[in-house]
């Protein structure tokens, strides 16, 4: 046993406080220098983790608390990315599950509780959030014991220690009432209830890779922790590949973590978090391990995608005009690089050269991965998300997702029949009395595309929702999804006040006057369930004949723009959303109106 070391992962539902938790902790252990300049939520490094407000990517951090090195690894709280979760799992020794005071458990809380109950690690629960005003603390320990229960806990898992905390302010305490001065009984805790690491220093090495990095000085970064025995610099070691080979390469840099840095050390202990560099072709899941005496473990096992796109080439007119990369060449380096760092995602090529399958957790998933794309300059086109299926004794399964409504008390009738419609069975139905109230449902994953946009514009932007995949169910038969049609350019230009004035009643436009359009590209929803051709680039008639009336101003209803999310979400199977560095277009799959086949009423 190396009781010098503590490895934890703080695992929770989406928005629940984890980073914003790291940070304190991170502050009180004197890590940062009084005079530093330190940005909030520090570990959210990229930015589009900024920008949403969530974690996408597991990153591991670290401080010393009496003498002990706490390796802390933050996980995403979005079931899209729940690959990220199960590998951080697999370096630690324990987890603290943070939950919302107010907001209770919700369906991530208890995917990421399950994988940390299947793993066997030491737990200790933490109440975030107590100082909302709609705090309720022991109702939720109440709905947390039900929790560990429903997973089917052992006696051991359910004696676990509850803390009280608000991470903004940085406290936490035994009660809710007394939430403390600091986070000394947080460190406590973890220096109690979480195990030291088990393995010995003379036994011969173990070291899972977890992680990848990239450094411009040291190529390819190994992240991973030593399981068993110790690893130095300059050391030759074996790679067991995934294939069960061996490959022998010698460690030229070994770092540990301290905080936001990295330390550059001769040594590896027994039960540490390292980063390891001279490992080329290395990938997430194999070991490095001893070159004389190989001792392989056994490799990560992630849940299988649910969801599918096509990512093709951008062959719109407006092709190469923003981006720097547009070839299928340049798509296929940038998606094999993904698949190193990035184990919850597959990709396939498709009958068509310039197009590949990229298959995933979910659609924020892979739209987190197209809008990665194009801000490194990336030109591409994307189609509607397909679930995958899976055939069971002959008989054809689809996914089916746990869904949380949470909405208004007055839109629950229209929720409950949104979801009939979309084959949703309801569960459970909980009114706190609060004006607000929560619906469980099961849905077919095909029902929850383009769900989350109706939702929002049908409840007044005020339902929130969360599912979490369950399993697969036999086809649920046809789900209608979009009723409406599309208003689709019949032809090249730049669109005109004129042009857009006369179509707005026609329906919901999503371009307004001045932008370049081509023939296919929509420009709009139709109120009707046809696709309608529309001349977008039409200009009044200018004459020297003096009008009898003055001519009637032109006030346009303001357009809707969309979002990548939204965009995917809207299409049909005959459109594509092109993606480029500055745009987002709508398009249809054949640009020319005379070989579309026609959508009818």
């Amino acid at each position: 046993m190396t009781s010098s070391f503590r490895n934890l992962a703080i695992i929770a539902h989406v928005d629940h406080g984890k980073t914003t938790l790291v940070d304190a902790m991170l502050h009180q252990s004197g890590i940062f220098r009084a005079n530093q300049q330190v940005a909030e939520r520090v570990l959210d490094s990229n930015d589009l983790e900024r920008e949403r407000g969530i974690t996408i990517l597991a990153k591991n951090t670290a401080v010393v608390y009496e003498g002990v090195k706490i390796n802390i690894v933050d996980t995403p709280g979005h079931s899209d990315f729940g690959g990220e979760v199960e590998r951080a799992l697999k370096l630690v020794d324990g987890a603290m599950l943070l939950v919302d005071a107010s907001e209770g458990p919700l369906p991530q809380t208890r995917y990421v509780l399950r994988k940390a109950l299947e793993a066997r690690l030491a737990l200790i629960v933490v109440i975030n959030k107590i100082d909302r005003p709609d705090a309720r603390p022991q109702e939720v320990l109440n709905e947390i014991y039900d929790l560990f229960i429903d997973l089917g806990a052992t006696e051991d898992q359910l004696d676990f220690p509850v803390l009280y905390s608000n991470a903004r302010t940085g406290v936490a305490g035994r009660t809710a009432e007394e939430p403390g001065a600091d986070l000394r009984l947080l460190f406590d805790a973890i220096l109690e209830s979480i195990p030291a690491p088990a393995g010995s220093p003379e036994a011969p090495l173990q070291l899972l890779v977890a992680n990848l990095d990239y450094s411009d000085y040291l190529g390819r970064l190994a992240i991973g922790r030593v399981f068993q025995g110790e690893l130095r610099t300059g050391e030759e070691v074996g790679i067991v590949k995934l294939d069960g080979s061996l490959q022998k390469t010698r460690i030229t840099k070994l770092f540990t973590f301290a905080g936001l840095e990295r330390i550059d050390v001769g040594v590896a202990q027994t039960g540490d978090i390292v980063a390891i560099a001279g490992v080329e072709g290395i990938t997430i899941g194999e070991t490095v391990t001893s070159a004389e005496t190989p001792a392989p473990l056994a490799p990560l096992q992630i849940d299988e995608p649910t969801i599918a796109m096509e990512f093709a080439i951008n062959t719109s007119p407006f092709s190469g005009r923003e981006g720097r990369f547009v070839t299928s060449r340049h798509l296929r380096e940038r998606l094999e690089k993904e698949l190193l760092t990035n184990v919850s995602i597959r990709v396939e090529e498709m009958e068509s050269t310039d197009s590949f399958r990229v298959m995933g957790r979910g659609e924020l998933q892979l739209a987190i991965l197209i809008e990665t794309m194009r801000r490194e300059a990336y030109e591409l086109a994307v189609g509607k998300p397909q679930i995958l299926t899976r055939t069971v004794n002959g008989e054809m399964h689809e996914p089916v997702e746990t869904l949380v409504v949470d909405c208004a008390e007055e839109f629950t009738g229209l929720v409950i029949e949104m979801l009939g419609i979309r084959k949703g069975q309801m569960l459970k139905m909980i009114n706190n009395h609060s004006g607000r109230v929560r619906m469980e449902f099961t849905v077919p994953s095909r029902g929850l595309i383009g769900l989350r946009s109706q939702l929002l514009t049908d409840t007044r932007g005020t339902a929130v929702m969360h599912s979490l995949f369950e399993g697969y169910i036999p086809w649920q038969g046809e789900i209608p999804l979009r009723p409406t049609g599309a208003l689709v350019a019949d032809r090249a230009g730049r669109s005109t006040a004129y042009a857009l004035y006369n179509l707005q009643e026609r329906g919901e436009l999503f371009a307004g006057p001045g932008v370049d359009v081509y023939e296919g590209m929509i420009i709009g929803e139709n109120s009707r369930p046809a696709d309608l051709d529309v001349n977008v680039v039409k200009e009044k008639k200018l004459t020297n004949m003096r009008a009898s009336t003055a001519d009637e101003a032109i006030r346009l209803v303001p357009f809707r723009a969309l979002n990548l999310e939204q965009a995917i979400e809207f299409i049909n199977d005959d459109e594509q959303v092109e993606v480029t560095p500055r745009s987002i277009r709508l398009r249809k799959r054949v640009l020319e109106s005379n070989r579309r086949p026609k959508r009818r009423g």
